[in-house]
C-alpha cells in the first residue's frame, strides 16, 4: 500500500485527499515506478475542479512526475529495473508509486536532477512543440509571450532568445518583469499598468509580431490578435483565465487573414517517435543553455491542495514540484 491524491469529486482544492491505495503489478506493455517527484501544472486544477471531466472517480491525477523503475511487465524490454525516468501527460502521478505504460517514459540522462525534471518536463515539452513544430521561430523573429513569468512563459522566454528572437511577455508585477527579464525576455510589460496592445505596436514599429503564444485565455485572447501583423499566428495553448468566448472567424479576416490554433501536447507526442525526438531536443537545448531546468517552489506531495491555492492565486512563478 501507499500514498496517493485523490479526487472523489470535482470541486476546489479542498477535495484533494491523502488517500492510501493499493498499486499491484504491472500488466503487459506496463511498469511500476517508485515516484521521486511529480511536477505540479495548470491541467491538473482543470482535472481537479472538472473543466476536464474524468470519468471515473474516485482519481489520482497530476499527469508528470519522474522516479525509478522498479518492476517490469511480461514483455517490457525497452526498460530494466533500477532506470531513472520521466514521463508527461499521463494522468496519475499524485502518488509515492504508480503504474504506467513503458513507451511513455522518458530515459533520463544522468547529469539531469530528478525533482527539477519533474517540476518542468511537462512544460518544457511543450515549450518544445510551441517553438519548433507549431511555429518555428527563426532568428530575426520577434514574439509575444503571454504570462512570461509562468512554468511555460520562461521556458518560452529562454529557449526563443537562445534560438536567436527577440521576447516580449506579458507580466502582472515588477518582481515577475525581472524574473522574465533574468530568463531571457527583452522586453516586459506589465498588463496591470500598460495596454500590452499599444506597447507591442511601439517595440514592433507599428508591424506587429508573427506569432503570440498565449496560455492565458479569455482576458488576453481578443486583444492578442490585435498584436499580431497580418498572416500572423495566433497559438491559444492554455487558459489559465478561463476559456476565451466563441470566435467570429471574420475577425481574422477583418484584422489581416490571421490564423488560430488551439494544440496539445498530447496530439505532438501522441508516437513514440515523436515523443523521444521532442524530448531529445528539450534535453539537448537544456545541455546547451538554452533552457535551463529550474524549481521555484516546493510542496510535499500531501500538501498537494496549497500548492493548487498557490498555483491559482498566481502566487507561484516559474515551476512547482511535489515531493512524495
Amino acid at each position: 500500500m501507499v500514498h496517493a491524491i485523490r479526487i472523489h469529486e470535482h470541486g476546489g482544492p479542498e477535495v484533494l485527499r491523502w488517500d492510501e491505495i493499493e498499486v499491484g503489478e504491472p500488466g503487459p506493455g506496463q511498469v511500476r515506478i517508485r515516484q521521486t517527484a511529480v511536477g505540479l501544472n495548470y491541467i491538473d486544477t482543470y482535472h481537479r475542479s472538472g473543466a476536464y471531466k474524468l470519468p471515473d472517480l474516485p482519481a489520482v491525477i497530476g499527469m508528470a512526475g519522474t522516479g525509478v523503475v522498479e518492476a517490469l511487465g511480461p514483455d517490457v524490454t525497452t526498460l530494466k529495473i533500477g532506470d531513472r525516468v520521466g514521463y508527461a501527460m499521463s494522468i496519475g502521478a499524485y502518488a509515492e508509486s504508480r503504474l504506467i505504460a513503458a513507451d511513455r517514459l522518458v530515459p533520463l540522462p544522468g547529469w539531469l536532477d530528478e525533482q527539477a525534471t519533474a517540476a518542468t518536463l511537462l512544460q518544457g515539452l511543450t515549450a518544445q512543440y510551441l517553438l519548433r513544430s507549431t511555429y518555428a521561430v527563426q532568428p530575426g523573429d520577434t514574439i509575444l509571450v503571454q504570462a512570461a513569468a509562468g512554468g511555460v512563459g520562461l521556458l518560452l522566454c529562454s529557449w526563443a532568445r537562445h534560438l536567436g528572437a527577440t521576447v516580449i511577455g506579458t507580466v502582472g508585477s515588477e518582481e515577475k518583469a525581472e524574473l522574465a527579464k533574468a530568463h531571457g525576455c527583452h522586453h516586459t510589460i506589465d498588463y496591470t499598468r500598460e495596454d500590452f496592445v499599444v506597447r507591442v505596436k511601439e517595440l514592433t514599429n507599428g508591424q506587429g509580431v508573427p506569432v503570440v503564444y498565449d496560455g492565458v485565455g479569455r482576458t488576453t485572447f481578443l486583444k492578442g490578435l490585435d498584436c499580431l501583423r497580418p498572416r500572423g499566428l495566433m497559438v491559444l495553448f492554455g487558459a489559465a483565465s478561463g476559456a476565451p468566448e466563441p470566435l467570429d472567424l471574420g475577425l481574422l479576416a477583418a484584422k489581416g487573414s490571421l490564423y488560430v490554433t488551439r494544440p496539445t501536447l498530447a496530439t505532438y507526442t501522441a508516437k513514440r517517435e515523436d515523443l523521444m525526438a521532442s524530448a531529445a531536443d528539450l534535453f539537448d537545448a537544456v545541455k546547451n543553455g538554452g533552457v535551463t531546468f529550474t524549481v521555484n517552489q516546493r510542496f510535499a506531495l500531501k500538501d498537494t491542495a496549497d500548492a493548487h491555492r498557490a498555483l491559482e492565486s498566481r502566487a507561484t512563478t516559474g515551476s512547482t514540484v511535489l515531493v512524495p
